[in-house]
């Protein structure tokens, strides 16, 4: 072993200080403490932004394609000759003709504005994030007059399923008097919930079919909705669907429609990193600190073991050991807290909303109904390799000074 039986059982009597050494015995704590405490943060903060990116991800490209195909300059005709030569393609796992518009979703008064998507019964049921959040009858989802919306937009205006839910297309009637909007009433087979209050709250989807006669479209989508079987996949698949299409098309990936989003999270995760790194660093000076108090404080000790015989490496391991014991324990007290809280979090946060009565992840700003937190082993790594690089780096200095200690100075005067 690189540390013998003797310079271990000095290093740990050591970190035991007596009554008149209390206050270096208080500041090792604390830097443990603070070590712990380090880790545990770091690993709850990236486990949560972890979470926040895969299932915005997922939600988000659960919803919408990975890639959309619009034909240049005019609505879509013959999409579905295109729609067989997409699928075709390598890489590609299903695509879905959309009719997509805006339009002002009223009830008695209460009004909102809302994205009406048409596609048909097959392709909305086999998206999983929508099917697995219905709430109704889904099989009443065809004709002209059924639509399926968002459970918050269906509670903002009062309505639930079998009710009647009007729509105000902007693009209106042209008459003598001018332009009038088209107004129609529609039943609400079912409602969903994605777990994202975007979508939850201002989408509705209507067939195929109906949304062409509403937005006067007939024969003819507003795009193709692209799933690819990765998200990795959109890269190839730019260049291959324009190769393959029988016309000009323009295309729009989610990478696109989403970067910014993405970028900000990714920004602001190692924003966080970074000042939490902080903490462990701060902690780390704590030990520096309480060693070199303990090294002038043992100073007739250190001389008296060096003439019985002790070498420098020794009194360094000694002083080097009784450190890294107060990084090696806070480190992992921190990865067992850190990973107890990060695999609890939603949990938690349920019990501290009991407890004070306070919405603390609202729905409405955050996005999605529930706190995420994804823990990946390889960050994991990467804290507990970095709070014990720290750790041993900062015993270093203070080690050295009690083997460079002269025994003949330290006992001159005793």
């Amino acid at each position: 072993m690189v540390f013998d039986a003797f310079e271990r059982m000095v290093a740990f009597r050591y970190l035991r200080a007596r009554r008149k050494e209390g206050f270096i015995s208080v500041i090792a704590g604390f830097s443990l403490l603070g070590i712990a405490l380090g880790v545990a943060t770091l690993i709850i903060v990236m486990a949560v932004m972890n979470g926040f990116r895969a299932e915005l991800m997922s939600r988000i490209l659960g919803l919408n394609g990975h890639i959309s195909v619009y034909a240049a300059g005019a609505p879509m005709t013959d999409f579905d000759d295109l729609a067989e030569r997409i699928r075709q393609m390598q890489s590609v796992h299903r695509v879905v003709p959309t009719v997509e518009g805006q339009v002002m979703a009223t009830n008695q008064g209460a009004s909102s504005g809302a994205m009406v998507r048409g596609v048909r019964p097959s392709d909305l049921l086999s998206r999983e994030v929508v099917a697995e959040g219905l709430h109704g009858d889904p099989s009443q989802f065809t004709g002209d007059d059924a639509v399926i919306v968002g459970y918050r937009l269906a509670q903002k205006l009062g309505l639930s399923v079998g009710d009647n839910i009007t729509l105000i297309s902007p693009q209106g009637t042209a008459t003598a008097f001018g332009t009038v909007p088209r107004m129609r009433a529609y039943r609400i087979v079912a409602t969903f919930d994605v777990g994202m209050f975007e979508y939850d709250s201002g989408f509705i989807f209507m067939p195929l079919e109906a949304a062409q006669v509403y937005f006067r479209l007939p024969e003819a989508v507003t795009y193709l909705e692209v799933f690819a079987t990765t998200p990795e996949a959109v890269t190839a698949l730019r260049s291959a669907i324009p190769n393959n299409a029988d016309r000009p098309v323009t295309l729009y990936d989610w990478q696109q429609a989403n970067a910014s989003f993405f970028n900000a999270i990714q920004v602001e995760r190692n924003v966080m990193f970074l000042i939490l790194t902080l903490i462990i660093l701060v902690a780390a000076f704590n030990i520096i600190s309480s060693l070199i108090m303990l090294v002038k404080d043992k100073g007739r000790d250190i001389a008296v073991l060096r003439t019985m015989g002790a070498t420098r490496g020794m009194i360094m391991r000694i002083f080097f050991l009784s450190g890294a014991s107060i990084g090696v324990v806070g480190t992992v007290s921190g990865v067992i807290l850190g990973l107890s809280f990060a695999l609890n979090v939603d949990r938690i946060r349920h019990f501290l909303e009991g407890i004070t009565g306070v919405d603390l992840f609202a729905a409405e700003i955050y996005f999605l109904s529930q706190l995420p937190a994804r823990v990946d082993p390889m960050e994991v790594l990467w804290v507990v390799g970095m709070a014990l690089g720290l750790s041993f780096g900062a015993t270093i200095y203070p080690a050295w000074r009690a083997a460079r200690l002269d025994p003949v100075e330290a006992l001159r005067y005793e």
